[in-house]
């Protein structure tokens, strides 16, 4: 573990690098359980829920939530629609733009992986935010997602 210097005082550079890690070890071991029960990976999983939560959302919104290029957002979803779990449908008060919405496959598909999210997660976080830092370190992160989307840091320009 990165984030304390030898001296004990916080290192950003050492908790940027735990922080990375974290997340892409967590990210990892969801993946390979969401692909070996239900055939998708994280990512799709991701956009299914943002679907099925945010009911006639559209590429752009996705884009937003998940700080990455509209361009790539739309391929994700191109893969979603070949699947048959979500569909574009026209945007009413804006022709350039769809508005999106999960099938019933994809509806189905996303309630059974949030079950497996849900069993998979608490596994691997164990009791690590039960104890007395937990709440400290979920305001944190909180706190800090906060600040830069309100900032628009990190948003991708494309």
């Amino acid at each position: 573990m990165a984030s304390k210097s030898s001296s004990g005082t916080a290192d950003p550079s050492g908790f940027f690098a735990d922080l990375v890690r974290c997340e892409t070890r967590l990210y990892n071991a969801l993946n390979d359980r969401l692909r070996e029960r239900h055939g998708i990976v994280t990512s799709q999983f991701e956009f299914l829920r943002y679907l099925r939560d945010h009911p006639g959302c559209r590429v752009a919104d996705l884009a937003a939530e998940f700080a990455v290029g509209v361009g790539a957002t739309s391929k994700g979803i191109d893969r979603l629609e070949r699947e048959g779990w979500a569909a574009r449908q026209p945007n009413p008060s804006d022709r350039r733009s769809s508005l999106l919405a999960l099938t019933d496959d994809g509806s189905r598909l996303v309630d059974a992986a949030e079950e497996t999210f849900t069993r998979e997660l608490a596994a691997l976080l164990g009791e690590s935010l039960d104890g007395a830092a937990g709440p400290a370190v979920l305001g944190f992160l909180a706190e800090l997602r906060s600040a830069l989307e309100r900032d628009r840091i990190g948003t991708p320009t494309g």
